[in-house]
């Protein structure tokens, strides 16, 4: 058997964790010969490969990024993008691929599949909002660097009487802000799954202060939203594929914050460095468990299918599944954030 490798989307720690895992079972498990595509399916759509075997794989585990690169390339978009991928992998006599990813890296697995192309999944992504698994590669991960962050914020908040906003990722789903604004002790988290009231926050804050708290984190997923007819926000410009480019939602909320309260409010956006530097052990091991459930399933003719975590056990779900919903934050989960706030 012969499997290509591919990561897409945004890069995330555990990334060369999961592709060391799936060549190392594979070739001593199964036999199985592998190439690395470069640059997610943008690599399949211009037969961009090398060949990857365990002496590739030496030495990665710890380290962020992929060796492998990755992009945000949708095949189904690119001109005659089916025809293009299936011409590669009949190149290279490849009876499939693993393709390690986030939804809009994996969505196009299941059209692709209509055109003989096959697939077994990986779910990545710091955002956490992959159905069909409890975790993702790379989330908690990107949840201690957020909550780093947060406990560095307090001192400088307390030592000059601020309040403190802390936007973080997070598109569709506030997973990386309700960890790290619990873990972190914020006193409010803004998240996509509960638009905000802003005068409600700020009421909060005035409370805290009055109490002689004199400083405040307010935790912010870039993907939030206000309440609708409570706040007008500029219209976010849109990027390669037609979606909005998030981040700088924070630096939108703190004049208003420090209009409605009068409290010097201060802003810091995290950016990039939640997917960099290396992963958490947990990564690592998520990573590596799910790459070896993956060359398993290829070897077994498990086409079509996404393995995840389901509590302590690695399961496999059809990725057409996974990718019908998102994994959103649960309202029991920001109810309980919400003990802590004010």
């Amino acid at each position: 058997m012969r499997l290509g490798v591919l990561t897409g989307g945004g890069d995330c720690p555990g990334l060369n964790a999961a592709i060391r895992a799936v060549v190392r079972r594979g070739v001593r498990g199964h036999g199985i010969e592998f190439v690395g595509f470069q640059d997610g399916w943008r690599g399949v759509l211009d037969d961009a490969c090398e060949p990857l075997g365990v002496p590739e794989t030496r030495g990665i585990l710890h380290r962020g990024g992929t060796i492998l690169g990755s992009s945000g390339v949708d095949p189904l978009r690119a001109e005659d993008g089916p025809s293009r991928v299936r011409a590669t992998l009949q190149r290279h006599e490849l009876d499939g691929l693993v393709v390690v990813g986030g939804e809009g890296t994996l969505t196009p697995a299941v059209a692709l599949a209509d055109h003989g192309v096959r697939v077994v999944a990986i779910p990545k992504t710091i955002d956490n909002d992959v159905s069909g698994t409890d975790l993702t590669i790379g989330f908690l991960t990107a949840a201690q660097i957020a909550t780093d962050a947060v406990d560095r914020l307090h001192t400088t908040a307390e030592s000059h009487d601020r309040v403190m906003l802390v936007e973080v990722m997070g598109r569709h789903a506030g997973w990386i802000a309700i960890h790290a604004g619990m873990a972190g002790g914020a006193d409010a988290i803004l998240i996509p799954e509960q638009p905000f009231d802003l005068d409600q926050v700020s009421e909060q804050l005035r409370r805290r202060h009055a109490a002689r708290r004199s400083f405040s984190i307010v935790v912010v997923a870039e993907g939030a939203v206000p309440v609708e007819g409570t706040l007008t926000l500029p219209e976010a410009p849109l990027d390669e594929n037609g979606f909005p480019r998030l981040g700088g939602l924070a630096s939108e909320l703190a004049p208003e914050i420090e209009k409605r309260t009068g409290f010097g409010t201060r802003v810091t956006i995290l950016g990039h460095l939640q997917r960099g530097g290396s992963p958490v052990a947990f990564d690592r091991v998520l990573a590596t468990r799910f790459g070896i459930a993956a060359a398993d399933a290829a070897a077994e003719g498990g086409w079509g299918r996404m393995v995840g975590l389901h509590g302590t056990d690695i399961r496999d779900v059809p990725i057409a599944e996974a990718v019908a919903t998102r994994n959103l934050v649960p309202l029991d989960l920001s109810r309980d954030a919400a003990v802590f706030f004010g």
